[in-house]
């Protein structure tokens, strides 16, 4: 017996790859340990999202993502620092499951919680229709941000008030007081101002998207037209694979 126990661990530790035993696969990084000054505001760990509560597959405050997605965004961070500014992340690698809890969200048509302050302006049976919601997310393949720029020192930000929501795409001295550099709307708005080159928004608006929006294209992002905090790196290492561990 024993002659056939110890080849087969000898087969688990050296054969089989490590990775296969860890939740974390290879080739991915927590951003703090690429960017460690980098401001972390994890909507969906928290309450502070469409959904209104905590999200499948997010169980800590941590944001994973691609090695090479992660030494880029450093690229960008050093950039800013020296203007006295910061990246801060509102999400990065997202599970497929996490995915998932949205996609059951939206179906369900008679939980409009946050509807004041994140779709304010469309009737919930249309976020499919109208590309909001997916089955799918370029965040669950690991290079994949939501991030936006914000001043140093940090300000601190008030907690999300679900009985005193407002509007998304309203002005910045009255929706929700996020620390972050005036983009035209908050996050996660689901409304044609998040659009990156809409016109409506006002120059100061337009050239703080801009500062983000070309500081990532240099370093190897594109945008989400639709979004402008949304950022992929072009050339991502698992274009193809859909992710679905835990965040922890």
């Amino acid at each position: 017996m024993r002659s056939i126990i110890i080849p087969f661990i000898i087969y688990i530790f050296f054969v089989i790859p490590f990775s296969a035993f860890s939740q974390i696969p290879d080739g991915f990084v927590e951003i703090r340990e690429v960017i460690p000054d980098i401001i972390i505001d994890l909507r969906y760990y928290s309450d502070h999202n469409f959904l209104g509560r905590k999200v499948d597959g997010y169980n800590a405050e941590k944001c994973f993502l691609t090695k090479p997605a992660a030494d880029s965004l450093a690229k960008v961070q050093k950039e800013l620092k020296r203007f006295g500014l910061s990246l801060k992340i509102y999400d990065a690698y997202r599970p497929q499951r996490a995915v998932n809890d949205f996609v059951k969200w939206a179906k369900d048509f008679s939980d409009t919680l946050t509807k004041k302050e994140f779709y304010p302006t469309i009737d919930k049976s249309k976020l499919f229709v109208e590309g909001y919601i997916a089955e799918k997310s370029g965040h669950s393949r690991g290079s994949t941000v939501d991030l936006t720029i914000v001043p140093l020192p940090v300000d601190e930000q008030p907690k999300f008030d679900f009985d005193n929501q407002c509007e998304c795409y309203k002005s910045v001295n009255v929706r929700f007081k996020d620390n972050s550099l005036d983009m035209g709307t908050g996050f996660d708005c689901f409304h044609p101002l998040s659009h990156t080159m809409n016109n409506e928004i006002t120059p100061q608006q337009r050239a703080n998207r801009m500062l983000l929006y070309s500081l990532m294209t240099k370093h190897g992002f594109k945008n989400l037209s639709e979004e402008w905090w949304h950022y992929t790196l072009i050339n991502e290492p698992y274009p193809n694979t859909y992710f679905n561990f835990v965040i922890e």
